[in-house]
């Protein structure tokens, strides 16, 4: 299968031809400052046929900005056409062009499948923390929240520096670096966007080519009073007028200012100054945020061909451990494939470059999407899935468990969860930090080889403890509190609050097209309340029960009864699940009704 990739950027035109089969490169290329789409599109047309490129099966199309209305890539039809248009005023240098691409392929190849691959859906699982505005809720209500771009560049870094170190990316704390005309930094811990430079639109965060970045509010009524501006004129001058252009007075390409600023133009530098401060601060404040940093990656145009800036940047992160080699720096040239390290042999972090690959990373998105919609969930049949509520629960090493309760004491069965092995213990501990205590929390076996404490966000909130939302096993960098036991107390890290998610055998699995790791949507009901729960992680291991576990809060928002007792709570309700391919109006596909025995 040959799959085209069109990426429409603010200042260039990238496409390319991928076999999905052989997962190689047909062709690439790219047009620079096209004047439009449409002017460029006989262009693309011409070296598509130039270079030889065979029959094209599907096109798959780069589209800045979803909104929430997309978190999965998605078949374009009219509707996803009609959103990617009442969107454009949140992206206005990139939707229409999109559009434009997306309307002249699908009248160059009409009968084949056509993709939109979102910028915004890798940011959806930001917490938040991290995507919410502090303005009246009706405003929030509108949509204004902050929804982040590059995603689809941000995950390439992730997934290329897993790879290249060998350690899958759930281990991993990663800055990555999207440097370029348009430019933005993205805290990914352990697998997931936590936080991005870019909000709501494309112009907050980092200073740009022609975008400004980070403005105070405020600047918008002083220059209409002052200066009697519009407000389309401030929108127009922020997206076009501003960034390294206003700065040096010369141009929006860094490779202008640069030559600029060697030659003693005082505008360029300070220019070079402001753009690099930004972009340092940014990470600093991300390694803040995850607790710490194990990679700074650096991508995009000016990451990948600057090595002046990317010194810029990392200048003065000793403190953090990050020490750039200046000779591989300045001797790394673009073009590799596999990501280059920059850094010192005893750095801490590791410096990466990461060549680019938008359009490979859209043509695998796409093929994934046509594979899924030949085996995706299927109404009808045996999908029952059972709906169980979690309570708060510790699990213990066997040498808390004699901390806590008496050396040589050995936990003792309650009764038995579905997922086999595993079992309610009759012992209970408090847990307790500087701000509050949870009392009577439930010990589950069998013992493991790290404690790990599992309570609801209200519960952090009223402890005082910022717990982050992570799958049960994943406790690295994680809260420190205090475990009471009747014979004895310790300090122990591993609290967290447990990621919704669905346990399912490798056959069930299959039977119901899902893939471990698969982040889908879930809508339970009752016959007074419908809620819908995104981002549920599928956990796939042999011999396990069918079974999907929410807590208390996400119980409570959902208008299920469960008592608020015991670890886990049957929920006697219905749910809809459908795999997030990103539709505004999810498609019912299997039918779940809470039953059976609960599990944890």
């Amino acid at each position: 299968m040959q799959i085209l990739s069109l990426n429409v950027g603010s200042s260039s035109i990238k496409f390319g031809v991928y076999d999905m089969v052989r997962e190689t490169a047909v062709f690439e290329s790219h047009v620079d400052r096209p004047e439009s789409v449409p002017a460029a599109w006989s262009g693309i047309l011409e070296s598509l046929t130039q270079a030889g490129v065979g029959p094209i099966d599907a096109v798959g199309h780069r589209i800045a900005h979803g909104a929430g209305d997309y978190a999965r890539p998605v078949l374009i039809d009219g509707v996803v056409e009609a959103a990617i248009e009442h969107w454009t005023p949140l992206a206005p240098q990139h939707n229409p062009g999109n559009l434009a691409g997306v309307r002249l392929a699908r009248a160059r190849w009409p009968g084949i499948p056509h993709v939109a691959v979102f910028d915004t859906a890798f940011h959806r699982s930001m917490p938040a923390q991290a995507s919410t505005y502090a303005v009246p809720e009706a405003w929030r209500e509108a949509g204004l929240k902050r929804y982040g771009f590059h995603g689809t560049s941000h995950q390439h870094v992730m997934e290329a520096v897993a790879r290249h170190i060998g350690v899958p990316a759930s281990s991993l704390r990663i800055v990555s670096c999207h440097l370029g005309n348009g430019a933005s930094v993205c805290a990914i811990e352990r697998g997931l966007s936590v936080d991005t430079s870019m909000g709501m639109t494309a112009l907050e965060g980092l200073v740009m080519g022609s975008r400004c970045g980070d403005l105070d509010p405020g600047a918008y009524p002083y220059l209409m009073r002052t200066l009697g501006l519009s407000a389309e004129q401030i929108e127009k001058a922020l997206y076009e007028d501003s960034g390294l252009k206003a700065l040096s007075g010369i141009s929006g390409d860094l490779r202008e200012v640069e030559a600029q600023a060697l030659l003693g133009n005082a505008r360029a530098q300070l220019a070079l100054q402001v753009f690099g401060y930004r972009v340092r601060k940014c990470i600093g404040a991300y390694a803040a945020a995850m607790g710490g940093c194990d990679v700074v990656a650096f991508t995009g145009g000016i990451g990948e061909n600057s090595p002046a800036m990317r010194r810029r940047i990392c200048q003065g992160f000793e403190f953090l451990g990050l020490h750039l080699d200046d000779g591989l720096n300045e001797s790394y040239r673009p073009g590799a494939r596999l990501p280059v390290e920059l850094q010192q042999a005893h750095s801490r972090m590791k410096v990466m470059v990461v060549r680019a690959s938008e359009e490979w990373m859209i043509a695998r998105e796409t093929f994934g999407l046509l594979k899924q919609s030949g085996n995706g969930l299927v109404p009808g049949g045996n999908s029952s899935i059972p709906v169980a509520v979690s309570a708060h629960h510790v699990h213990l090493t066997q040498a808390s468990v004699e901390a806590l309760f008496g050396a040589g004491y050995q936990l003792t069965l309650e009764h038995e969860l579905s997922q086999a092995g595993y079992w309610a213990a009759s012992e209970t501990v408090d847990v307790v930090a500087e701000r509050g205590r949870i009392n009577r929390v439930r010990v589950l076996g069998p013992c493991r080889e790290t404690n790990q404490i599992e309570i609801t966000r209200t519960e952090a909130c009223r402890i005082g403890i910022d717990a982050p939302l992570r799958l049960s096993g994943n406790t690295d960098d994680t809260p420190t509190v205090t475990i009471v036991g009747p014979a004895g107390k310790l300090r122990s890290n591993g609290l967290i609050v447990a990621h919704r998610h669905v346990h399912a055998s490798p056959a069930d699995a299959d039977r119901l097209g899902l893939h471990d790791g698969d982040r889908i949507e879930v809508t339970l009901g009752t016959s007074a309340h419908t809620t819908s729960f995104a981002d549920v992680v599928i956990r796939i291991s042999a011999g396990a029960a069918l079974e999907m576990h929410i807590d208390t809060d996400e119980a409570n928002a959902a208008g299920i009864p469960h008592g608020g007792e015991g670890v886990l709570v049957r929920a006697d309700c219905l749910a809809t699940v459908c795999r997030c391919h990103g539709s505004a109006q999810p498609r019912p596909q299997a039918t779940i009704r809470g039953s059976g025995p609960a599990s944890f």
